[in-house]
């Protein structure tokens, strides 16, 4: 074969190859998520890898389910995502709204319920995008249908980050009061989950006026999350 057949022929090799890693990309989160399911599996999230490629590594200490004050994983509800054990991976109805205001021009926190962010976490990268979202919806609906509710809270518990390098519940129990995710108070619980939509810029050890008026409100909504957790604790 001459050198400009051979030419000719490279850019299909480079397309093929490239479709081939894009495929490979779109369906391997699936596969994990057969492999996540497993107990003795402690995932790690795709700011985590970040954190190891660059050298600078990451606190995290995995705690199962069991081991985790109940206040915290209401806390965590009221505040992340109330209607978690009413939907199945993604609330339709709360999106619906959010795209409505968009098209409207008005500017909405988002309706990522915790398993869409579960998914982001593991798989997907974090800047905001159309591309990640229409990845992130049916990865959390696959999730919602694999995982039962208390694996994947756990899962989501052990890689959301808490700081610049410091992941799950029991590292940033240790790191801000110095206790473990078993014996949090129900106000170190609310601080730590108001903590999760910002994380870096905000410290539950040292709370703002702001962040103590967010806490106190999920406070109230966690003493009052009776009906709304029984998917999690029957």
């Amino acid at each position: 074969m001459s050198r400009a057949r051979r030419l000719a022929r490279m850019p299909k090799r480079l397309i093929g190859a490239a479709f081939a890693i894009v495929l490979v990309v779109l369906v391997a989160p699936y596969g994990l998520v057969f492999l996540y399911a497993r107990p003795s599996v402690h995932p790690v999230s795709t700011l985590m890898l970040s954190d190891l490629a660059t050298g600078t590594g990451y606190t995290r200490d995995w705690v199962a389910f069991e081991r985790i004050a109940p206040v915290l994983v209401q806390s965590v509800m009221m505040s992340e995502d109330g209607r978690f054990c009413a939907h199945e991976g993604v609330d339709w109805k709360a999106l619906d709204t959010v795209i409505d205001g968009t098209m409207d021009g008005a500017t909405n926190r988002g309706a990522s319920t915790i398993p869409m962010q579960t998914a982001k976490n593991l798989f997907l990268w974090p800047s905001h995008s159309y591309v990640r979202k229409g990845l992130e919806i049916p990865l959390a609906l696959y999730s919602d249908a694999v995982w039962s509710k208390r694996r994947l809270m756990e899962i989501y518990l052990n890689i959301a980050e808490f700081a610049p390098h410091l992941y799950g519940v029991e590292a940033a129990a240790r790191h801000y009061f110095g206790t473990d995710a078993a014996h949090l108070t129900r106000r170190q619980a609310a601080l730590l989950a108001v903590t999760l939509p910002n994380p870096p810029g905000r410290d539950p050890a040292h709370p703002s006026r702001m962040l103590q008026r967010l806490a106190r409100t999920i406070e109230t909504r966690a003493r009052q999350s009776g009906a709304y957790i029984t998917c999690l604790y029957p």
